[in-house]
């Protein structure tokens, strides 16, 4: 007879509930076992690659410069005297020789006078001492007076002559003076502040001069380079010495003040002799024809100094990812992997760098994306975008 005691029952719904589990887990454990893994593979990421080729390249690095004309005078009076007549207007075109001053001639007209009549006093006085000579030289020859007497009349006659080439340089100095009355332009150029006006009181030792005179058909913008900048200009244009090196450095240009470049170039025809002790840089001259009087002394600019790059490779400055002062490309192997290679510049032209050391013509580099980028990471070069890339370089 079956056992329909509560013990029983208990055992059986335990055996039961054992042999579920089992089965549960035995279906799991067969279902994870029949399926294969899947793993999500992220795929490699499309990003803009060149091609990099050597290329000639001109960079430019501008000074700042001080523009002066080619003579730069102080007009000063030679003598003291009155301003009767100021005969040019400030800022007026002058030529060589033309009348700017007049001062009042009168007191030098009168030692003129004074000293030509000196002149011709001393002039008789050697007629008057060489008719004493003709006089007493044939008493001499008849024994009537003494030698003595003809040595004396003809010192006499000296004296006279001495005192003729001394009244004559009194009568020079007189006319110097008298020609000083008349102040002229030295050189063509433009007239300056005239400071001084008719009927001042001038003189030599005034504080003020009567004006300035610029001849500016020609400018001299005067630049300066630091000692290592003059290095690498040195190393930049060789030669055998300092004419012949400057017989063959290029033409350079001049940034004006509004950042408008002067229509005419220039030339470097002086580099100062030494350096200055208390800046530490050296002087260099560039002159720049000025016909048009276009530029006055004073002016200020840039002298924009080209520098020749031959066989140097370009690329832009957002292809490259600096750190720890260090400047990185991400280059591209032949497996399409990245790799992060530091890169030494030359020079910068516009946006772009130009490289001096780490990459080498026909290397590839990514052109953006590089913060998403790590190295040896896999990535898939964009082709329309390298077709362009590599037409831009070639250029």
């Amino acid at each position: 007879m079956p056992d329909f005691t509560p013990k029983s029952n208990n055992v059986r719904l335990f055996n039961a509930l054992i042999i579920s589990l089992v089965t549960a887990a035995v279906l799991f454990l067969s279902s994870c076992t029949s399926t294969p893994a899947q793993v999500a593979e992220t795929p490699a990421m499309s990003l803009p690659v060149a091609t990099v080729n050597e290329t000639s390249q001109e960079t430019f690095i501008d000074y700042p410069a001080a523009i002066q004309g080619a003579s730069d005078l102080e007009i000063r009076p030679q003598i003291a005297g009155t301003i009767d007549r100021v005969l040019v207007n400030e800022g007026q075109l002058v030529q060589k020789g033309q009348l700017l001053f007049q001062i009042s001639e009168l007191p030098f007209r009168a030692q003129l006078n004074s000293a030509k009549a000196a002149l011709s006093a001393a002039k008789a006085a050697v007629l008057n001492a060489q008719l004493e000579v003709d006089k007493v030289t044939p008493l001499v020859q008849a024994k009537v007076v003494a030698p003595f007497q003809l040595q004396t009349a003809k010192t006499t006659h000296q004296i006279a002559l001495a005192n003729v080439e001394q009244a004559s340089a009194a009568v020079n100095s007189a006319q110097i003076n008298l020609n000083y009355t008349q102040v002229k332009a030295p050189i063509s150029g433009y007239i300056g502040r005239l400071p001084k006006k008719q009927g001042s009181l001038v003189s030599p030792t005034d504080v003020d001069a009567l004006t300035k005179l610029s001849d500016v058909h020609e400018i001299h913008a005067y630049f300066s380079l630091a000692e290592t900048e003059f290095i690498n200009f040195n190393n930049k244009y060789q030669g055998n010495s300092v004419a012949d090196r400057i017989k063959h450095l290029p033409a350079v240009s001049l940034v004006l003040a509004d950042a408008t470049v002067y229509p005419l170039q220039g030339k470097i025809d002086m580099i100062d002799g030494q350096f200055d002790k208390t800046t530490g840089a050296i002087t260099l001259r560039a002159s720049f024809p000025n016909a048009k009087g276009l530029l006055r002394s004073g002016n200020t600019g840039k002298i924009r100094l080209g520098l020749a790059h031959e066989h140097t490779i370009v690329i832009p400055q957002s292809a490259t990812v600096e750190m720890q002062d260090k400047v990185f490309v991400f280059a591209v192997g032949k497996d399409n992997k990245v790799s992060r290679t530091a890169i030494s510049i030359d020079g910068k032209t516009g946006t772009n760098y130009l490289i001096k050391d780490g990459l080498k013509s026909g290397d590839k580099i990514v052109l953006s994306g590089l913060d998403r980028l790590q190295d040896g990471q896999l990535i898939q070069p964009d082709k329309k975008v390298e077709k362009v890339a590599q037409l831009i370089s070639k250029k």
